[in-house]
């Protein structure tokens, strides 16, 4: 018989894993998931009586009562005893549970974003008021997450359960986390042990309330509308069906571009997921909308359609190159390559900066901060040396040394290597100006200096209104 046990509590992050995309849209199916899982691996006081190998209808037989309809319709309330009958507030909050309901709503409303009226519509229906169909459904679900093997036309409890994130009233207590949860992070490739303590620590410490009071906030910035919110889900959902087949396939997109000005079709190599810049990123091995590179980093509110190809489709010769050869990208050549330079368009050419800050603004905001790897502070005399090794044109040199002999040798210089081309070194950039210069490349100081003048140019009057 089955020794493990499902204590799990029908937390946030549970049921938006249960619910396999969008929780606002899925929530009544991840709810009802949640209470299959009791049924099945719960304590002696909640596993139904049924062997680890069963059909749905034995399943069906043991979970409801006799006169339960047994046919592909929605059932009428036709016996209070039987489970059908109950509500979804009633298998939420109940003794069993001990789940404080305006604290549990609180936090689905705040995730889903949906009102509290649907919610309470929905919280009043009835969880197993379904279909045959949706039960042999949530079963396949089941299946497809790891928490059941179906063979033999049988479905098969398994021997232990599949990674999720945890919580429960006797193994786990509200303020730990699992690795489960925090194997995601990504920071340098040296630092990132540090980095989980460090976030261990943080939650461990101030998750709960102090005295009744909550005092530790996250507040993640987050570009995308809440009228997409849904569809990115739906892609990391669909993403992780993809990467759970063997072979991961290719996939063809249709993305709108911003750098093109419209929608394209890519063909790429699904690689791995960031959240990075205010932004969730699919990064991918293939076609870009430009054309001008092999990887890119697709926004995945701007994906339109995702379809799956085969490999025996009609893809790009060096994608189906390296699928024959087994040598498709992963996730550790992506993290290895945003070390090497600032930027997280990694793909686009490596270059050399020399940076100067201002010595006021650099004590009070930049001394003592991480910014990447490749920052390194250096004297005056070797920047000048910089500049003589690195520009070869030498009027262009010549130049630069007479900008550097007209600074401070009190300023602060920093070289460092970034991602030349990535909008977000631009845009980190122009929020330090004026205290901030880049003295090198010639290029890219040419750039910010006409975006200087085109600035100046809107502002300039400002006076004559």
């Amino acid at each position: 018989m089955f020794e493990q046990v499902f204590q799990d509590l029908p937390h946030v992050e549970l049921l938006q894993w249960l619910a396999r995309g969008s929780l606002k849209q899925n929530l009544s199916r991840a709810i009802r998931l949640w209470v299959w899982l009791c049924s099945l691996y719960g304590n002696s006081q909640k596993r139904l009586v049924l062997n680890d190998s069963f059909t749905y209808a034995e399943w069906r037989d043991a979970f409801f009562t006799r006169t339960h309809p047994k046919g592909d319709i929605i059932p009428k309330p036709h016996d209070s005893l039987c489970p059908c009958s109950k509500t979804t507030a009633e298998w939420l909050f109940c003794e069993k549970t001990s789940i404080s309901a305006p604290q549990w709503k609180g936090l689905m409303l705040a995730h889903t974003g949906m009102d509290l009226s649907h919610l309470e519509q929905l919280l009043q229906q009835r969880l197993f008021g379904v279909t045959r169909r949706s039960l042999q459904g949530d079963l396949q679900t089941l299946a497809d997450l790891g928490w059941l093997q179906y063979k033999a036309q049988k479905y098969h409890r398994v021997r232990e359960f599949p990674p999720r994130p945890v919580s429960s009233q006797d193994e786990v207590t509200p303020t730990q986390l699992s690795a489960f949860e925090l194997n995601f992070l990504q920071e340098d490739l040296v630092a990132i042990s540090r980095v989980r303590r460090r976030c261990h620590a943080i939650a461990e410490t101030y998750a709960q309330k102090i005295n009744g009071v909550q005092r530790f906030f996250l507040q993640l910035d987050y570009v995308i509308p809440r009228s997409t919110i849904d569809i990115v889900e739906d892609w990391q959902y669909k993403l992780r069906q993809l990467w759970a087949k063997t072979p991961v396939p290719p996939v063809k997109l249709s993305y709108k571009s911003a750098r093109v000005g419209n929608v394209v079709d890519c063909i790429v190599y699904p690689v791995c997921i960031y959240y990075v810049q205010r932004a969730v990123y699919l990064c991918a091995y293939g076609e870009s909308p430009e054309r001008k590179t092999n990887w890119y980093n697709f926004r995945l509110d701007r994906i339109h359609k995702m379809t799956a190809l085969e490999w025996t489709s009609v893809i790009p010769s060096h994608l189906q190159q390296c699928y024959q050869k087994a040598s498709l990208p992963t996730p550790d050549y992506i993290a290895i390559e945003m070390s090497q330079a600032w930027g997280f368009d990694f793909y686009l050419p490596s270059q050399l900066m020399l940076l100067r800050f201002d010595r006021n603004f650099h004590d009070r905001y930049i001394q003592n901060t991480f910014r990447h790897e490749t920052f390194e502070a250096i004297s005056y005399k070797q920047a000048k040396n910089l500049i003589q090794q690195n520009t070869k044109q030498p009027e262009q040199q010549q130049t630069l040394l007479k900008i550097l002999e007209n600074r401070s040798d009190k300023d602060a210089y920093y070289r460092l290597y970034y991602r030349h081309g990535d909008n977000n070194v631009s845009m980190r950039i122009r929020a330090w100006r004026p205290k901030a210069e880049v003295i090198m490349p010639w290029e890219l100081r040419k750039n910010i200096a006409d975006d200087v003048a085109t600035e100046f140019n809107l502002y300039h009057n400002c006076g004559n209104y």
